[in-house]
């Protein structure tokens, strides 16, 4: 599968840029990676870990979809990234223990 845009050399939009320049829309020109974006500006409820409730049960992290609750190296989860959590509350459904609160952003 070839993409006449893929060939090209990437340029920045500017008025001598023609629309048979631009890739072409639904055609992903580049490798993407939510490393690289702050989707937790997106999130309008807050998720709020509560340590003392927590009991490293881990049921949490494999259900979330933006890798928002890091595990560290001993196998103990820590406090959520909130540069890309958007808050979806799946965490605070899954909870057993009510350790994962969730309030209003702001």
């Amino acid at each position: 599968m070839s993409c006449k845009s893929c060939n090209l050399e990437r340029k920045e939009l500017s008025p001598d840029v023609t629309w048979k320049d631009i890739t072409e829309g639904g055609t992903i020109a580049d490798a993407g990676n939510a490393v690289l974006i702050k989707t937790g500006e997106w999130r309008s409820k807050r998720p709020v870990w509560l340590k003392d409730k927590c009991k490293q049960c881990l049921l949490c992290f494999p259900v979330c979809p933006d890798s928002s609750i890091p595990v560290n190296s001993e196998g103990n989860r820590e406090d959520f990234d909130y540069d890309h959590c958007k808050g979806c509350g799946i965490c605070v459904k899954v909870c057993p223990f009510k350790a994962i609160d969730f309030v209003d952003e702001g």
